[in-house]
Formats: C-alpha cells, sequence, structure tokens
C-alpha cells in the first residue's frame, strides 16, 4: 500500500517506540489519517500506537484538539500556530508520550501567492518538552506525493523529539 521504505520507516519507528515504552498519538489534517494508515501497517503498531485524530474541518479541530478559534480565523487551518496547538491538543486529550500533528495544502487547488499548494506544518511533541514544528515546502508536486512527502517528514519529526 506504502512505498516500501516508508513501511520499513515506520517498522524502526514503532519498534524503538515501543522499546522506549513510548506512546503515539497522530492529529492529521491534510494526510487524513494516513500516518495511522501506515503505522497500522507494521504488526505490534498497537503497542505504540495510542490513537490518531483526523481533523480535517476547523470545527474538529477546535472540538477534538482545542484549537482556538481566533487562530483558525487570524491565521488559518494552514499555518506553524494552528500546527503546534493540534500538537499540544492531541497530547492533552490522548495518554500518549508523544504527538504529531500535520496540516496543510495538498492541492490541486486551495493555494494562495502566501500560501501555495505544498505547503505543509508539521509540529511534535513529547510530553513535558517544548513543542517542535517545521514548515516544508513541497511544490506543487501532486497530491499523492505531497501527502507522502508530509507522512516521511512527520515520522522524522517524531523521532527527533524522541
Amino acid at each position: 500500500m506504502f512505498p516500501e521504505e516508508y513501511e520499513e520507516m515506520a517498522r524502526r519507528l514503532i519498534a524503538d517506540m515501543w522499546n522506549a515504552q513510548l506512546k503515539l498519538v497522530t492529529a492529521e489534517s491534510c494526510t487524513g489519517g494516513l500516518i495511522c494508515g501506515l503505522l497500522t501497517e507494521v504488526p505490534g503498531s498497537s503497542h505504540v500506537l495510542e490513537r490518531g485524530y483526523v481533523t480535517y474541518s476547523n470545527e474538529a479541530k477546535i472540538d477534538l484538539l482545542g484549537v482556538s478559534r481566533a487562530s483558525l480565523d487570524n491565521l488559518g487551518a494552514v499555518s506553524a500556530d494552528v500546527a503546534s496547538a493540534m500538537a499540544v491538543g492531541a497530547l492533552k486529550a490522548s495518554n500518549a508520550d508523544i504527538s504529531v500533528a500535520v496540516t496543510g495544502i495538498a492541492g490541486p487547488a486551495g493555494g494562495t501567492a502566501l500560501k501555495p499548494v505544498g505547503l505543509v506544518y508539521i509540529a511534535a511533541q513529547r510530553r513535558g518538552k517544548r513543542v517542535t514544528g517545521r514548515e516544508y515546502r513541497f511544490g506543487n508536486a501532486g497530491r499523492g506525493d505531497i501527502r507522502l512527502a508530509a507522512i516521511f517528514e512527520a515520522l522524522s519529526l517524531v523521532r527527533q523529539v524522541m
């Protein structure tokens, strides 16, 4: 279902998190649950993946993750602040040790001059630590490729905050 290199990355991450006795929660917007989908391809992932949120709408971000309406109204769903708030909210709403959140514009439409297609924000947090966030500009590579690139970077960021 996913490229072999992604499945291998997920296997290694699941094994390392299991060995460290860490649990993960995801909060996904533009990836629509694909991070969870990739992780659950790995046998034993239930020992690590605590839960996942697909918060595609602003209302879901508010209701499930506690993202402020003011942030969404003032900055838009695709922003560093919203990605960070999603990561913080997912951790608060779960029993996980680490959260990862993704929000972006996968296209083909929806981009603007200031927020073009391919703009993705990813944030991760380990409980008790500061949020780590990154901005990515994947370009107009196509919806599938943008989402795959976001998944790869999200798992890389989880590893960084472990």
